[in-house]
């Protein structure tokens, strides 16, 4: 793009634009032509495109663009519930409400942002949020694009109410993957974990790796900081690292749950895979005053990854 790093304007690579159906875009870019795309409806990041424009982040065909509804794709941001385990709707409703830019964010470390193209954004609770679930909360996201092209998500929950309160969270994250039956996901040997097709009953991972024959929904429980997930067809494996966020859901819904899913095509489960970091054993309980804070970065590499650089990667944090 004729820009080198050290002369890179990261504040002219970002850009708001609206969509067909009304919706204000950001858009983020990287001087190699990196780009991330962020809905203002749920703060969710329906595109991440790599430096040759390829997708890396799965969004179904028949995904409704329509608002209330949310998008079947990208970053759904989960607050203050995961799944339908609470009284609220399913995964909660940041992720269908229309956020705004935050003009003036507390500060974050320097790192978090230096030569990077990045933009902030808030929710605060309306009065029909209060009746559902009475606190009052910020929730800040931070977006961020590398000038490598890795993608960070940084969201801060704030407690601005006169009482504690409790609420899980997840980055549901849509990986884009040649096929299912090629993936394995590395890093969760061991670990228990609770089986949602089971009625959450405990159990603890057998193999040396996740890999797909059937329908898989599971939290894994205290885990490791990085995962990677491998693509063998497309050799390149997504590196996911986290902070704050101990537990890791792992999704396809495979072929009968996609017959029955309204905004999800057919045969779409082999071209997808949720790996999303999450806080749902131990929900986050906040003080007044307090706040929480989540990361998640993604990064893809070549396939020579393998899971002995796991361990050099969790130190490189």
């Amino acid at each position: 793009m004729g820009h080198s790093a050290a002369v890179w304007d990261c504040k002219a690579a970002v850009e708001m634009t609206k969509e067909w159906n009304g919706i204000d875009h950001i858009v983020l870019r990287s001087p190699q032509g990196a780009s991330v795309r962020v809905s203002m409806h749920g703060a969710q990041v329906t595109s991440w495109r790599n430096e040759q424009g390829e997708e890396l982040l799965f969004t179904s065909t028949k995904a409704i663009f329509k608002p209330p509804k949310a998008v079947r794709g990208g970053i759904p941001i989960c607050f203050p519930q995961f799944g339908n385990c609470g009284v609220l709707e399913q995964h909660g409703f940041a992720r269908n409400k229309i956020w705004t830019v935050d003009d003036n964010p507390p500060p974050l470390p320097s790192t978090d942002s230096q030569g990077k193209s990045f933009i902030d954004l808030l929710l605060k609770p309306s009065e029909e949020d209060m009746k559902g679930w009475p606190h009052s909360f910020e929730l800040r996201l931070r977006v961020c694009l590398a000038t490598n092209g890795d993608l960070s998500l940084i969201s801060r929950v704030r407690n601005i109410n006169g009482k504690a309160f409790s609420f899980s969270f997840a980055y549901h994250t849509y990986l884009s993957v040649s096929d299912i039956s090629e993936v394995r996901i590395e890093n969760l040997e061991t670990l228990d974990y609770l089986d949602n097709l089971r009625q959450r009953e405990r159990f603890t991972e057998q193999g040396d790796a996740i890999t797909f024959e059937s329908e898989v929904d599971r939290i894994y429980l205290s885990s490791p900081n990085v995962i990677a997930v491998l693509d063998h067809e497309r050799k390149r494996t997504f590196v996911i690292r986290k902070e704050g966020l101990p537990d890791v859901v792992v999704w396809n819904p495979w072929e009968r749950k996609s017959k029955a899913m309204v905004d999800f095509g057919d045969e779409e489960y082999k071209q997808m895979v949720c790996v999303n970091g999450a806080v749902i054993e131990k929900p986050i309980t906040l003080k007044p005053g307090e706040e929480w804070t989540g990361r998640l970065d993604l990064s893809v590499v070549r396939s020579t990854f393998c899971s002995d650089h796991l361990d050099f990667q969790t130190r490189g944090l």
